[in-house]
């Protein structure tokens, strides 16, 4: 396995580093007061499009995309050293048009998506022109099953009519959402994992209603956010309908293995981030007559998170290595062993940041509250622990035990 940074990966991470210092950085409490003081929270701040024409101008942009056309065309490895770095800041991969859910969705309309389709909503998606979403969850079903997803998506004539309603539906609040992309069922009765499928929902299409925007453990991760919607008799073209009927979960596979590494990517930067944070505050800090820093208790945090860190970002490598050498279907054990340990680490490098910061790390004077509320919600979005230990448990039982799974009833 060969992990080293290519020179062209090292260019762009120089490159990277040095915008997020002039530009990202010192930008943070304007990003703030803009989001507070707009007509909406849920409107872009205009820092984040000024700092989007920068990064255009200066070529740092669509580097999520393997594709030397549309994307900057780095391999995951490559990629994975960019994303840490934009991760450490909520709203910073906005600012390069790397950021969830429109990476997911672009690669979804690059791979799976029509001439038409892609001329329609990739160009403007890829130029950073609008924003779209992805409505998959439903609140009424345990969607981390996702065969059990309610929602109808109904031939009529030369149109689908789309009923049902979706929650956690992220940045559909954001007047520049244009476009959704729908998970439902167009064939009940057919094979289990046969029955969805995906269709792409103009927002402005008469039927789609935002109920509600959802908080994340009380903070509403403005301006992109979380929607409930609800599909209420929705029509559109036929032609909207992305791949064939039935081919939902095939394309939900090829859209979630790059995304679930992304996110693992990001978070890494975040618990980058805390531990800084926890460094300047142990130097900073003194109790009884000694800095936090000069504490056993306070040493041993820290070091543990220095290697919990190098731990889960060489087990991110190796899964964007095997994507990059072997695809991404084999590589899937270790996307999802990465899913599961990335934001626990995360999560545990946060907490002693938040420990060693006292009552101050619980408030919004640091940022390390919110960086743990949106940590949080990782381990549930795209799949809960649970359903990765349990893939990851199966593959490994396949690997060491002959003639696994048995055909026997398997006890409770």
């Amino acid at each position: 396995m060969e992990f080293g940074l290519t020179p062209r990966c090292e260019e762009m991470r120089a490159e990277l580093i040095s915008f997020m210092d002039e530009f990202v950085y010192p930008n943070e409490e304007t990003f703030e007061e803009q989001l507070d003081s707009q007509e909406t929270r849920w409107q872009t701040p205009q820092i984040v499009d000024d700092l989007k024409a920068e990064a255009k101008k200066r070529g740092l942009w669509n580097l999520f995309l393997p594709d030397d056309h549309h994307g900057a065309g780095l391999t995951n490895v490559e990629y994975a050293p960019l994303c840490e770095i934009m991760g450490r800041v909520d709203w910073a991969p906005e600012v390069f048009n790397c950021n969830a859910p429109d990476t997911g969705n672009m690669e979804v309309l690059h791979m799976y998506g029509t001439p038409a389709q892609q001329a329609e909503w990739l160009t403007p998606l890829l130029d950073g022109e609008i924003r779209s979403a992805f409505a998959m969850t439903e609140p009424d079903v345990a969607s981390s099953d996702a065969t059990n997803i309610e929602c109808s998506i109904t031939r009529d004539g030369d149109a689908y009519v789309i009923n049902g309603r979706k929650w956690w539906t992220s940045n559909a609040g954001n007047p520049r959402c244009k476009i959704m992309i729908v998970m439902g069922k167009t064939d009940p009765s057919a094979a289990r994992h046969e029955q969805q499928s995906q269709i792409l929902v103009p927002t402005e299409t008469p039927g789609v209603t935002i109920e509600r925007m959802l908080n994340v453990m009380g903070y509403d991760d403005a301006p992109h956010g979380h929607a409930e919607v609800t599909f209420d008799n929705v029509r559109v073209p036929a032609e909207n309908l992305l791949l064939g009927e039935g081919r939902g979960f095939e394309i939900a596979q090829g859209r979630l293995g790059p995304g679930r590494i992304h996110h693992c990517m990001r978070v890494i930067g975040v618990a980058e981030r805390a531990l800084e944070a926890m460094c300047q505050r142990a130097a900073e800090r003194e109790t009884w007559g000694k800095l936090l820093a000069e504490r056993g208790i306070t040493e041993e945090r820290i070091a543990q998170s220095r290697i919990e860190i190098e731990m889960c970002r060489l087990l991110v490598m190796k899964a964007a290595w095997m994507m990059d050498t072997v695809g991404n279907k084999e590589a899937r054990q270790e996307i999802a062993m990465i899913k599961v340990a990335a934001p626990n680490m995360a999560l545990g490098v946060i907490d002693r940041a938040l420990q060693l910061h006292g009552g101050g790390g619980m408030s919004d004077d640091f940022p390390l509250a919110a960086m743990y509320a949106r940590t949080r919600a990782m381990r549930l979005f795209d799949g809960p622990d649970e359903v990765h230990r349990r893939q990851i448990a199966r593959m490994e039982l396949r690997r060491q035990v002959d003639g696994w799974p048995r055909n026997r009833p398997v006890s409770a």
